[in-house]
């Protein structure tokens, strides 16, 4: 008798994940890449049974974008993607089409494995947990070493939990919504590279030095960091209008894990933005003025209140019964309009930090760098994402366009500080 086909999960696509399929675009998607690179070069045949033994257990991340009259929504892979050699650039644009087979990408290169995720299916914690696992899968088959379920690795073997699922955006809601940012803002331009080529710049620092260095001023490497890429934004905005007074707002999107504010343990987009800066027409800002703005700026928005109410706006809209009937075609060019003129015009780039990485004992001998890369947005050329692991912090600045002007001038902010940082790129500079 012939074994009966598996029934698979689907799931509506949460809160902040709605807009991201209507705003993607032949060149473009909201995509981002956390990478683990190993003591030795990557074997593609157990990378591929590690992908087979893990994925079952991630049911919300193994999956493809699918569609209805109304609404988009993923659905469980029947079985995991196949492992793919890696490009040489990271985060080519997904496709409409790719994504309705596969909304992930498991890839390897010498010593480097990389997942590369549409960002409809998860935020940067729940695809580093995803690609926790499947590294510490192939560190076991690799390597011959058994890696305990801690540090957010899990048990395979074990189904996969109730929470994984949720839209947590739904349950913590609340009845106050936050005005929307203002759309003043500063936005970097350049000449666009003619194959849409991603430049990758990685610089290096020491962990402990740079720690060290934000605690003598009270503030968090995040903020820290944050006013080094001020500093460079507002050198970039006075070389290209040297007149004050027609200089805008320069500001960074700080992605808030909103799991540390409210709790639970979904794998899916759980993420909420502080927009900080500063306004240059109000005069010069030193370097220790802007560590110190930024501090205060993310402490008086970065509050379980404040949070919120900055993304109560956008549940309220997607339960807005007249946009429930609405007819998907006519859903998304609505969306695409307040994505292409609101969703990224409130800021001038984007800095996400993954934070110290975390492993079990057990393999991380065997683990040389952990990272994390956001692609650039679809309308500024520029992001920045950071990751640290054992004693080394990786600031990957990216850009689409042909000129490296930001950073050139946010690393020079830190040899200034008296960092000695490490550049590496992905070669075509």
């Amino acid at each position: 008798m012939a074994e009966s086909k598996r029934e698979l999960r689907w799931m509506r696509l949460d809160n902040a994940a709605l807009i991201f399929p209507a705003a993607q675009r032949r060149h473009w998607s909201n995509a981002f890449r956390i990478s683990f690179s190993f003591a030795d070069p990557v074997d593609p045949a157990l990378l591929q049974r590690a992908l087979d033994r893990a994925a079952p257990r991630f049911p919300t991340v193994c999956v493809r974008l699918r569609r209805s009259a109304f609404w988009y929504y993923l659905e469980e892979l029947e079985r995991p993607p196949r492992v793919r050699e890696d490009s040489a650039q990271p985060l080519v644009g997904m496709t409409a089409a790719e994504v309705k087979k596969c909304a992930i990408r498991v890839l390897y290169y010498r010593d480097r494995m990389a997942v590369e995720y549409f960002h409809a299916v998860t935020d940067g914690t729940g695809g580093l947990v995803f690609a926790k696992n499947l590294a510490a899968e192939y560190v076991r088959l690799r390597y011959g070493v058994t890696v305990p379920a801690e540090e957010g690795v899990k048990d395979l073997d074990e189904a996969p939990r109730p929470e994984e699922f949720q839209d947590s955006f739904q349950d913590n809601a609340g009845p106050v919504a936050a005005p929307r940012d203002s759309l003043d803002v500063y936005r970097p331009r350049g000449e666009l590279e003619p194959d849409r080529f991603l430049h990758v710049t990685l610089g290096i620092l020491d962990s402990e030095q740079l720690l060290a260095r934000a605690r003598e001023r009270g503030v968090t490497v995040t903020a820290y960091l944050t006013a080094a890429l001020l500093r460079a934004l507002l050198d970039m905005q006075a070389e290209e209008q040297p007149r004050r007074r027609r200089q805008r707002p320069v500001k960074v999107q700080i992605p808030v894990n909103l799991r540390q504010l409210y709790g639970g343990e979904t794998m899916r987009n759980f993420v909420a933005v502080a927009n900080i800066g500063v306004d240059p027409r109000l005069g010069d800002y030193s370097f220790e003025e802007l560590v110190k703005i930024v501090h205060y700026q993310m402490k008086l928005t970065i509050t379980e209140k404040n949070m919120r109410a900055i993304f109560t706006p956008n549940v309220n809209d997607e339960a807005n019964p007249l946009l429930k009937v609405v007819p998907l075609g006519l859903k998304n060019l609505i969306m695409r309009m307040v994505f292409d003129s609101v969703g990224e015009r409130v800021a001038c780039l984007t800095l996400s930090n993954l934070g110290q990485v975390r492993l079990p004992e057990a393999m991380a001998p065997y683990v040389r760098r952990v990272e994390f890369v956001l692609g650039s947005q679809a309308s500024s050329p520029y992001n920045c994402s950071v990751s640290s692991w054992q004693g080394e912090t990786f600031v990957n600045l990216v850009r689409n366009t042909v000129e490296p002007r930001l950073e050139r001038r946010f690393f020079t902010a830190l040899v200034k500080q008296g960092f000695h940082v490490k550049i590496e790129s992905n070669g075509k500079d």
